[in-house]
């Protein structure tokens, strides 16, 4: 189990409802996807960690759960300006993308 938190730091993540609209490999990685997400009248660049179990293509039209407020952070020559979530994590099972139910406007803010 990980350490407890407060409220107050829960607050501080900006999690999002995000539409992948592009989807493509990263050159010269086997790990990363670079993805479009639409987060609400703005579109950010994604890596994802998860070119092992998914192609580019499975990712396009799925509304997904995003940290939009993570620092952005340059990997393989691109810069990531979020996170999707998905579970598990940390282990070599495939992980599953975490979305929602119903399609929700992009940009919702997960509560």
């Amino acid at each position: 189990m990980s350490e407890i938190i407060e409220y107050n730091d829960f607050a501080k993540l900006d999690l999002r409802v995000g539409k992948v609209v592009e989807a493509e490999p990263v050159p010269g990685s086997r790990k990363l996807v670079k993805l479009i997400v639409d987060i609400g009248g703005e579109k950010r660049q994604v890596l994802a960690g998860l070119a092992k179990w998914y192609k580019p293509e499975d990712f396009i039209g799925k509304y997904v759960i995003v940290v939009a407020n993570l620092k952005p952070k340059r990997m393989a020559g691109f810069i990531s300006q979020g996170m999707i979530l998905a579970a598990p994590c940390g282990n070599d099972e495939k992980p599953v993308l975490l979305t929602v139910e119903e399609p929700v406007e992009p940009g919702a803010r997960v509560c």
